[in-house]
């Protein structure tokens, strides 16, 4: 696999190794191996030659299928730009065809071809690392960013906690919980087999599409994307007819977590609970939770790999990761995999990285306010949901009312957040609401201080700082990953 490192600088040296990926299926090489060549099939383009491949990529994306499709039969090297999964995923999700069935690539399901029918040129001497890169993230093994992990950065294992314990020492810190899970009734009847049979025409949230879950189903055994769908769907309570109260819960939240403060807002509290399905390589890059809850994640089955790091005013965000000036955005390689690629074996060394695999029946802690990046290592089922303990209701309350252009999750005919949150506190827990207010007013008085003294300029609250996002589906002003 002559010029891999060209595409793998930032890796580690285990993948470097010849048999880590298969042929290219166009026979496409990284563009390293271009160096040597006698020929290159790119002199076949004409003026599109004088362009970038990154650049051939981008006008491209401007044309619809039936564009692509005579374009990519004028030459072999356009065929192997115009034959791009993700131009083809951008067609489908934009123009869904109303009924299809999954032929394992995008391109091959939108135009119903049969593997048979799928012409597969020799493209082996075409150069092209924007062509080669997908196509090796999705099938580099992840096995040697998850194994090894050094002790310094293992999140900590415990077998339960009580709410008193967990208020007072752990509401801060990532951990596991080894038990809690294995009692619930989703936890001992839950399969992608099982699942498959009972809702297989049930429609569920994959990101972009709404899919039924036979569909989804066959896309996660066979797809080679190299950012998977990920379902990720908040009504899978009603759509389930799930019990989430009293002693025939199919799962509840572990009690160690007390109550979570939302909850005062009844009916009109932001989206809480998601059902996450997906295959191995799937997952979500680098964000913080919505509105500054903080998380609980259960995994049913299979087994997730997360690396995290606390969010500071004097810690930059994890590498990789960019931030807007007004931190409402953040920008971040494509995917999981490129991100492994690059920034991994760098991220571990930094102070206050810390990383575990999350088993079958286990439950991970992610407190208010971490990045996090988190990758399925097999097919995975797992249930998270969004809270907000005691000692983060001042970081809640401070993003309601600060961050406003930021808040997720509410549904539209919600306009004051804040302010319908504070009203709910204060009936139902007054006290606690009084604390966290004056300590919010002492905090921004603290920070004015700084700035107009020139100490500490731009400071901001580890709570709060960075960037959040929420997931969601139609009727909800939330953002998909």
């Amino acid at each position: 696999m002559n010029g891999m490192h060209s595409l793998a600088s930032g890796a580690d040296s285990a993948l470097d190794l010849p048999e880590a990926i298969p042929t290219h299926p166009l026979g496409v090489k990284p563009s390293g191996n271009g160096l040597t060549a006698s020929w290159t099939l790119r002199s076949s383009i004409g003026y599109f030659g004088i362009l970038p491949d990154e650049l051939i990529s981008l006008l491209l994306e401007s044309l619809d299928a039936k564009a692509l499709r005579r374009l990519g039969a004028t030459c072999k090297a356009l065929y192997a730009f115009t034959r791009s999964e993700e131009l083809w995923k951008g067609i489908f999700i934009e123009t869904s065809p109303p009924d299809f069935t999954w032929r394992g690539t995008w391109y091959s399901t939108y135009l119903n071809l049969p593997e048979s029918k799928v012409a597969s040129p020799d493209c082996s001497h075409l150069f092209s690392d924007v062509l080669h890169r997908p196509f090796y993230c999705a099938h580099i093994s992840l096995t040697p960013y998850t194994e090894n992990i050094p002790s310094r950065n293992q999140i900590t294992r415990l077998s339960d906690l009580t709410p008193t314990e967990f208020e007072e020492s752990w509401s801060y810190r990532p951990f596991i919980l080894t038990e809690p899970v294995r009692n619930w009734p989703v936890y001992k009847t839950w399969s992608i087999e099982t699942l498959v049979k009972q809702y297989s025409n049930a429609l569920f949230r994959a990101e972009a599409v709404d899919w039924p879950l036979r569909t989804y189903v066959d896309y996660m055994n066979n797809n080679s994307d190299e950012s998977p769908l990920y379902l990720f769907d908040r009504s899978f309570v009603e759509k389930m007819g799930l019990s989430t109260h009293g002693q025939n819960a199919s799962f509840q939240p572990p009690s160690c977590f007390g109550e979570d403060l939302f909850g005062v807002l009844g009916a009109q509290r932001p989206d809480k609970e998601w059902l996450i399905i997906g295959p191995e390589r799937s997952g979500s890059t680098f964000h913080k939770d919505p509105n500054a809850t903080s998380a609980w994640n259960a995994v049913i089955s299979g087994s997730k790999y997360w690396i995290m790091f606390p969010s500071s005013s004097s810690l930059p965000p994890p590498p990789g990761v960019y931030v807007s000036a007004d931190q409402s955005e953040v920008t971040s390689p494509l995917s999981i995999a490129e991100w492994l690629l690059n920034f991994h074996a760098a991220a571990r060394k930094i102070q206050g990285c810390v990383e575990a695999i999350c088993s079958e029946g286990e439950v991970l802690h992610v407190p208010s306010g971490w990045w996090h990046l988190v990758v399925n290592l097999s097919p995975c089922i797992a249930i998270t949901q969004n809270f907000v303990p005691k000692k983060h209701l001042g970081a809640a309350l401070e993003f309601l009312k600060y961050k406003n252009d930021q808040v997720s999750g509410f549904r539209k005919d919600v306009e004051d957040p804040y302010g319908m949150f504070v009203e709910r506190m204060r009936e139902a827990y007054p006290e606690l609401l009084e604390v966290a207010l004056t300590e919010m007013e002492g905090k921004k008085k603290r920070k004015w201080d700084e700035i107009v003294h020139g100490n500490g300029e731009d400071a901001e609250d580890e709570a709060t700082g960075g960037f959040s996002f929420g997931f969601g589906d139609e009727g909800s002003d939330v953002e998909i990953p």
